[in-house]
Formats: C-alpha cells, structure tokens, sequence
C-alpha cells in the first residue's frame, strides 16, 4: 500500500470510528486532557500499525483493544507518579523536620543579603553543580576572573555568616577558613 493509500485508509478508518473511540474513552475517565491523550495515543499506534487493522467493523474492536491497553497503560503511570509523590511529600516532610530552624534560616539570611552578582555566582557552584570552566561560559568572561570572583563571593558569604554567629564546622572546613579570612 503505497502512501496516498495509507493515507486514505488511516483517514477512513479514523473519520468511521473516531466517535466511537472517544466515547468508549471518555465513558473510562473523565478528565478531559487524559481522553484527549488517551484518542490521540490510540490512533497514532493506529497510524503505525495501519496494515494490521482489519477491515469493516472489526476496526473498531481493534481500536477499542487499543484504547483499553492505552488507557490501562496511563492508569498504570498515574498511579506510580502517585505514589512517587507521596513518596517525596513525605520524604521532605521528615527533612523539614530534621532540619535546625535557625541556623538554615540563619543561612538563607546571609546568603540573601550578597549581591545578586554573588548570589548567581554561588549558585552556579552548589545548585547546579558548575566548576569554573562552564561558570566562565555561562558568564562570558575568563577562568580567572569567575576565580577571582568566586573567591570574593565565598569570603562575603563567609563574613555574613559569621555575623549570625552560627557553627560553619557543620559547613566544612573551607567555610571556616573563609571566615576567619574575613574576619
């Protein structure tokens, strides 16, 4: 079957059975973006299995066989995004819990109070996890400079939280030797 054929075919069985489909989805769920989803699924594996579809009425039992598996396919990855954020809930719930209040607060204090220059400098290094090479990249400047930079930027952060008088051992040794560098 040749492409102007296939074509035909797919709109032919997608024009005779598209109602039926939909209603046979939507009588199954009920909201409407997982039935737009559920439709579109089921006839794009309509599309790429076209010569397996066999002819007349039982089309429409083949789709119907179709919908049912994609369906019990999205029920399946909803459940589990379910469970997994369940999961995290309760994971960050027992992190909030285990976490001191005040020195975090402390923290996040000092850590708002730097420029915002420093603020995205730091951050490149401890959220997303840049060494100076892609900071420099990011930044448009030299190796050097984001050095240079990220050294002021720490003993900033250092001295801030050396104003909150908070314990930096529980920060690592470097935080410590920041601070006492700023001081």
């Amino acid at each position: 079957m040749g492409p102007p054929e296939t074509r035909q075919r797919f709109e032919e069985i997608y024009m005779t059975h598209y109602s039926a489909v939909s209603s046979y989805v939507t009588r199954r769920t009920v909201s409407p973006d997982d039935i737009a989803d559920v439709i579109a699924e089921t006839f794009m594996t309509a599309w790429r299995r076209l010569t397996d579809i066999p002819s007349g009425d039982e089309a429409r039992l083949w789709l119907y066989g179709v919908a049912r598996r994609v369906l019990a396919n999205h029920y399946r990855a909803e459940s589990r995004r379910t469970a997994l954020a369940i999961r995290l809930r309760e994971n960050l719930t027992l992190w909030a819990e285990s976490v001191v209040d005040q020195p975090h607060d402390a923290a996040r204090a000092a850590f708002s109070r730097l420029s915002d220059e420093d603020r995205e400098l730091l951050s490149l290094v401890g959220w997303e996890g840049l060494g100076t090479a892609e900071i420099a990249k990011v930044l448009g400047c030299s190796r050097g400079a984001v050095r240079i930079r990220l050294h002021r930027a720490r003993k900033r952060l250092a001295a801030e939280l050396a104003t909150a008088e908070l314990d930096l051992t529980r920060y690592g040794t470097r935080a410590v030797a920041l601070a006492k560098e700023s001081s």
